[in-house]
């Protein structure tokens, strides 16, 4: 039992263990057992029980913390030292706070404040600031603060010191003041660095993460965020507060169903900490509701309200009744109910400073336009489009689509359309910070509202020239800037190696820890791309299709661009100089059309038996021209073709087309694309490249016989076609043939591959290369395929060689058959050695195989893309 009395000595070397438990809490828990099993004095013992309350609140234990702090404050009020007593009262209260009893922790800190003096006065200070923090209470935190980093810095206390910039730099934080939270995140970092502080040196890594997620650098933010995850499970530590804003980082990116699978799995590990568990549930229920999921998102909003009401938390408590509103109107629900109640809680949020009050009065304007109540919606718009100067990319462009839309409402059509542009203007900017392609084209989703608003208008006004310029300036985009060049990072190449080599083996014999250290390296390759920093927006600017140089480039060729508006097909053409626009029908029959086919062009491709069976190629081919092409197909006349689809097109067959069939025909991503790629030149060094992958008896003739027609052609195969040797040779090369089983996966298209000799050749080897072959044709099953994603992009094999240089590709939508695909390359190549362009070269090879039904099939299942 303690005694009465301690020295000072003794207490001043025990002092060490605060710090110890935030730094080493597991190292300080053990420190106190060891002095309290000593039976030490009043004074040593109420240290000893401090610390290890802070070390078990640090691990999530808040209940047994107050428990051990409550010991310890009887122990203070015993030795009859009041700066102990204010010290042990300070860290009692920030615990109350955190386990949502704020009006006892007000009280508690209250009375310390009252007893410190000096130093310990900014301690105290610094602990009520976090429970005013924690309250929402955000402008009196700061003025706690303030004062402690004064008091703090004259005393020379330079690891509190840190403690107060830390939380003053998260709450400038929170009221958009980034650049002063990062001079305060910055100081904090080198204080904590300095005293040895490892656990809070990890906050502060971590509160960095979130400077350049609030800039909207969000592959910095993820490095940021990497670094203090590795920095906690180094003092065995697991922050909640971590699966919080790496779950917000993911959402910004497009990644809402990781960021739910995250922060669910974090409620699932989260104890006793009862203000953690509210904050955790807010930001599943913020998660799910941009996933889709507005049932979700309703059950884990109502609970976070429900704690955080409890907890008095009102800051909380109405963002949380933002989420349930808008999770309401998610499902389906509109009316004057709902926009009294949303208008209602954009006004507290207001008045709160949080910053979904600008979301809050666009779903307020949202739903006045529906009611019909144009002033209000006038007001609500107003209030929605306001915004900083210094405002990150997506906040502008969230306030540029409430201008757009009050813009609309007012039929002021100018405005609206300058809103629209700088919208996706600032949606550029953030797009561009990313290396990734995935997050890239992710992020255009964001964009999907403020381009249907603007084509929308170019229907309304019949102005199909508006309607081709609307269609491009959000279509594709991620294929539209220069990659990010990861050939030079030797650790991605490792993983990569890593991988083949594991998959190779799993084809071999499969085995469960095998498949498990695949996913292991697909998450790590995956990871690291994601973190990879994207381009400056003034260093690169995004493609802007400009109509003259089109009509110039395009000569005797006729364009036709697909534009899907509010579900329906229409064709923009392009021919001489001249553009119209036809209405063609529903998007979703099309899309229909589109799988009969693909479905007809598989069993053609290996059951030669059955080859009658079903509708003829020749009937499926017309159904799906009118669904496609409608009335546009009429102005071709016997001109070259090409088409630009939308992304859920893109799998479509083209040979099948009636009006199609016979003539070159190049698909693009984009017209801007297309111009893009007529504009490549072809090497100097006229390098062929053959390559065959393990497997293959025919592709094997067919390699063989296409070494014959190039004797100086680079010939991979037979253990040669490793991934390393082929990148190697096929960066910069003229013409480049690959043989090879061809994998799409629907679920991570970027791990979309070529079988070669040592595994899989994936989209992250090809995105290595400095510059794609010119021309390359995959003679591959599935080749061509790409997953729409975002607004109107494309990830695939295919399409990621377009922005690396490739001029035209070659590549099936569909499975083929291998023995009726070899004599079609050879008659593709023998026309591209005679001058033809790939798609006049596939278009003269495929009149060439007409006559058998399966050679046909082949024939039809490719598609030339690019120019």
């Amino acid at each position: 039992m303690p005694s009465a009395g301690g020295s000072a000595e003794a207490a001043e070397s025990l002092e060490n263990l605060l710090p110890l438990a935030l730094s080493r809490p597991h190292d300080a828990i053990a420190s106190a057992r060891t002095v309290l099993a000593r039976g030490p004095a009043y004074l040593e013992a109420s240290i000893a029980h401090q610390a290890w309350g802070i070390s078990l609140r640090q691990l999530g234990d808040v209940t047994r913390a107050v428990r051990e702090l409550r010991t310890a404050l009887r122990l203070a009020e015993r030795c009859g030292r009041s700066e102990r007593e204010a010290d042990v009262l300070a860290t009692l209260g920030a615990t109350l706070g955190r386990a949502g009893r704020t009006r006892e922790a007000l009280v508690r800190l209250d009375r310390a404040v009252e007893l410190s003096r000096g130093a310990l006065t900014g301690r105290v200070l610094l602990r009520r600031a976090d429970v005013l923090l924690v309250l929402g209470r955000h402008r009196e935190a700061l003025d706690d603060l303030r004062s402690a980093i004064t008091r703090l810095r004259r005393s020379g206390d330079q690891v509190w010191e840190a403690r107060s910039r830390n939380y003053r730099g998260f709450i400038q934080l929170a009221l958009g003041g980034t650049r002063t939270a990062d001079a305060d995140f910055a100081v904090a970092e080198k204080l904590y660095a300095a005293t040895g502080q490892e656990f809070e040196y990890a906050e502060a890594r971590q509160n960095r993460g979130l400077v350049a997620y609030a800039r909207g650098d969000l592959p910095a933010a993820l490095r940021y965020l990497d670094e203090a995850g590795r920095r906690f499970a180094a003092v065995d530590v697991v922050w909640p507060d971590l699966a919080i804003d790496r779950a917000g980082v993911l959402l910004a990116a497009g990644l809402s169903a990781e960021a739910l699978a995250e922060l669910d799995q974090a409620i699932e590990a989260e104890g006793g900490t009862a203000t953690k568990r509210g904050e955790l549930l807010f930001a599943a229920a913020t998660a799910a509701l941009a996933a889709g999921d507005p049932v979700a998102a309703r059950e884990r909003a109502e609970r976070a309200r429900r704690l955080f009401s409890a907890q008095r938390r009102e800051w909380w408590s109405v963002r949380s009744s933002m989420v349930l509103l808008e999770a309401r109107y998610q499902s389906g629900e509109r009316g004057e109910q709902l926009l009294r109640r949303v208008s209602a809680v954009a006004g507290r949020l207001d008045a709160l400073g949080a910053a979904e009050a600008s979301a809050a009065h666009l779903l307020a304007g949202r739903l006045a336009l529906a009611a019909g109540r144009r002033r209000a919606a006038d007001r609500q718009l107003e209030l929605a489009g306001r915004h900083s100067k210094d405002a990150p990319p997506m906040a502008r462009s969230a306030a540029w689509l409430a201008k757009a839309l009050r813009a609309e409402a007012r039929g002021e059509q100018r405005r609206m359309l300058s809103a629209c542009g700088r919208g996706l203007d600032a949606l550029d900017e953030h797009r561009l910070a990313m290396g990734a392609t995935e997050l890239r084209a992710l992020a255009t989703g964001r964009g999907a509202e403020l381009a249907a608003l603007a084509l929308r208008d170019a229907l309304r006004c019949d102005d199909p020239r508006r309607l081709l310029v609307w269609g491009e300036r959000w279509r594709a985009t991620a294929l539209g800037v220069p990659p990010v060049r990861a050939s030079d990072d030797a650790h991605l190449a490792g993983e990569l190696a890593a991988l083949r080599d594991v998959v190779r083996r799993l084809d071999a014999a499969p085995d469960p820890s095998l498949d498990r250290e695949r996913r292991r390296l697909e998450k790590a390759v995956r990871d690291r791309t994601l973190r990879a920093a994207g381009h400056s927006s003034r260093a690169v600017r995004p493609d802007r299709l400009d109509v003259d140089e089109l009509v110039e480039a395009l000569g005797p060729t006729v364009l036709v661009e697909l534009v899907e508006v509010d579900g329906v097909l229409h064709a923009v053409v392009v021919r001489d100089g001249r553009i119209t626009q036809h209405e063609v029908g529903p998007l979703a029959a099309a899309a229909l059309e589109v799988e009969r086919s693909r479905f007809r062009l598989r069993r053609l491709a290996h059951a030669r038996g059955h080859a009658q069976l079903g509708p003829s190629l020749d009937v499926l081919g017309t159904r799906l021209a009118d669904a496609i092409l409608g009335p546009a197909q009429e102005v071709f006349g016997d001109r070259p073709v090409v088409v630009v689809p939308p992304a859920r097109l893109q799998a479509l067959p083209w040979g099948l087309l009636p009006a199609l069939g016979d003539r070159a025909v190049n698909v693009a991503p984009s017209a801007a694309t297309w111009l893009r790629a007529r504009r490549l030149r072809p090497p100097s060094d006229r390098r062929v490249v053959l390559v065959l992958g393990p497997g293959l008896s025919a592709g094997r003739a067919e390699v063989l016989r296409l070494a014959e027609q190039y004797p100086d052609a680079t010939v991979l195969a037979d253990g040669d076609a490793t991934a390393e040797k082929v990148l190697r040779e096929l960066d910069g090369a003229w013409i480049a043939h690959i043989a090879a089983h061809g994998t799409f996966r629907a679920d991570s298209p970027l791990f979309s591959s070529l079988r070669l000799d040592d595994g899989p050749l994936t989209v992250y080897d090809f995105e290595r290369l400095r510059r794609a072959p010119y021309r390359m044709v995959l003679s591959s099953c599935d080749s061509g395929l790409a997953k729409p994603v975002g607004a109107d992009e494309l990830l695939g094999l295919s399409s990621s060689l377009i922005p690396l240089g490739a001029a035209g590709i070659l590549a099936s939508v569909v499975p083929v058959n291998d023995p009726a695909t070899t004599p079609l390359m050879l008659a593709v190549h023998e026309q591209l050695r005679a001058g033809e362009s790939l798609a006049a070269g596939f278009a003269t090879a495929r009149r060439e195989s007409a006559g058998d039904p399966v050679a046909d099939a082949a024939g039809r299942s490719f598609v030339a893309l690019g120019a």
